[in-house]
């Protein structure tokens, strides 16, 4: 191996400037997570589509007859698909050629771009806001996929637990800033004279803003490294072929590939617990939309302190034991709403707990992984890592929403999660984080391999 590409043997002295820039890009990214996907964007494209609807109430785009309140779903289930075929053919892309610096500035400006665009969207142009939203999902999970493959580039193992959790911290802080600010502004909207509508449109079109303006800053401390990796052949199937090659070969670390699978099933359930939180406030508990606003907000700040917290456990018991720790708290908490959760006061401690484990389980899980994987092959093995995360995103809805159908109790159908908590929880015991990462340090690319053509 090529020390001279990487950063394995080397400390975080020397790289400061990267990894501040590194950790403030997802200050500013993180804001399309928070603010477009979780808060305005759904009601958003649901208020345009309802203005569109014809007398039945129904939206016919494409032909297809479609209830308003339906639209919003969907295109997160197409833009997830897309995702899955998309992201690891950027991330071998990226990873065969000197462009993932690039590419993640085109990511930046694709996805930002595209939530600024939609200011200038009509009262019912709900199709052009749907197909703007797709762009945008799609290169954020790009964005992710280059972030996260920096990772191993600027600090060396035994800093990534550190450095992944002041990501994750700051991506949470400045989300939750920018939230506050836009909740401020809608507050007093009127006092503007402003629509609801237009206040929504121009606090989606603030996100792409903040964005761009914090992921141009870490962009300037982040540098390209010469590639580890080349070959032969035309530069535009390079990610299909690069993609063959990592499907091939993530079959010689059986260790990483366990690791995988456990990731995949524990966070498909963090995803639905976050994602249905909100609903089983106002459904089961009856909270208001302010105070669902409030958890919110209650999440971005208190997972500001779960990554600093969990990163720290993670240097007493290690950082197996410290995700198995976040994943028996989940468990704990899906038992906690079925049995004794009942009015606003313990669905905020509820909602705060899961704040921290969410954080801590995250950051850790990305730091494990990045040891994981071989020099060289970052984007490609992050954009696996990445779809292990997206590709069965409907696998544990559909299992919560089965449940709440045939018992009609939403207490049943959240502890109905807690089969995805256990079972990543007994693969995670079967991973050896040791044998994992020493597999990974063996890792030799072709001596023999030609450069790549300019």
């Amino acid at each position: 191996m090529n020390e001279s590409a990487d950063t394995r043997g080397a400390g975080i002295r020397g790289l400061e400037r990267e990894v501040v820039g590194w950790s403030f890009y997802d200050f500013g990214a993180a804001s399309f997570s928070t603010s477009v996907i979780t808060v305005f964007f759904g009601p958003f494209i649901t208020t345009l589509a309802a203005a569109a609807a014809d007398d039945s109430g129904m939206v016919h785009p494409f032909g297809i007859t479609v209830h308003p309140g339906a639209i919003y779903p969907y295109l997160i289930s197409i833009s997830v698909l897309l995702q899955i075929c998309l992201l690891p053919l950027i991330g071998a892309l990226a990873d065969y050629t000197r462009m993932k610096k690039l590419l993640l500035a085109c990511s930046m400006i694709g996805g930002s771009g595209s939530v600024i665009a939609m200011l200038f969207l009509g009262g019912e142009e709900y199709l052009l806001a749907g197909i703007l939203f797709l762009f945008g999902n799609i290169f954020f999970g790009a964005s992710d996929v280059l972030y996260n493959a920096f990772l191993p580039e600027i600090c060396a193992p035994e800093h990534r637990n550190r450095v992944s959790a002041a990501g994750w911290g700051l991506g949470y802080l400045g989300g939750g800033i920018l939230l506050v600010l836009q909740y401020l502004f809608v507050a007093s909207a009127e006092a503007f004279g402003l629509q609801e509508l237009d206040a929504a449109r121009i606090s989606l079109a603030s996100c792409g803003v903040w964005w761009l303006l914090f992921g141009t800053f870490a962009l300037s401390y982040l540098r390209q490294r010469r590639t580890v990796r080349t070959g032969n052949g035309p530069l535009i199937t390079a990610g299909f072929r690069e993609l063959k090659q990592t499907l091939r070969s993530i079959r010689k670390y059986p260790q990483t590939l366990l690791f995988l699978i456990a990731f995949l099933l524990y966070s498909d359930g963090i995803q639905t617990v976050t994602t249905i939180s909100t609903q089983f406030g106002q459904e089961e508990i009856g909270l208001a939309m302010r105070d669902l606003a409030e958890v919110i907000l209650i999440v971005q700040f208190v997972g500001v302190f779960g990554a600093w917290l969990f990163e720290r456990i993670a240097r007493l018991l290690g950082t197996k034991r410290t995700i198995l720790l976040t994943l028996s708290i989940y468990i704990l908490i899906t038992l906690y709403v079925f049995a004794l959760l009942q009015g606003k006061t313990d669905f905020y401690i509820m909602a705060a707990v899961t704040a921290m484990v969410l954080v801590g389980s995250q950051s850790l899980s990305r730091a494990a992984f990045s040891r994981m994987i071989p020099s060289g092959r970052e984007a490609e093995y992050f954009g696996i890592y990445e779809i292990s995360e997206r590709g069965t995103s409907w696998l544990s809805p559909l299992l919560f929403g089965l449940a709440l159908q045939f018992t009609g109790s939403y207490r049943l159908a959240v502890l109905s999660l807690s089969a995805y908590f256990i079972a990543g929880f007994l693969l995670l015991l079967r991973v050896r984080f040791t044998r994992a990462e020493q597999g990974a340090e063996e890792f030799d690319p072709d001596p023999a391999a030609a450069p790549h053509p300019s």
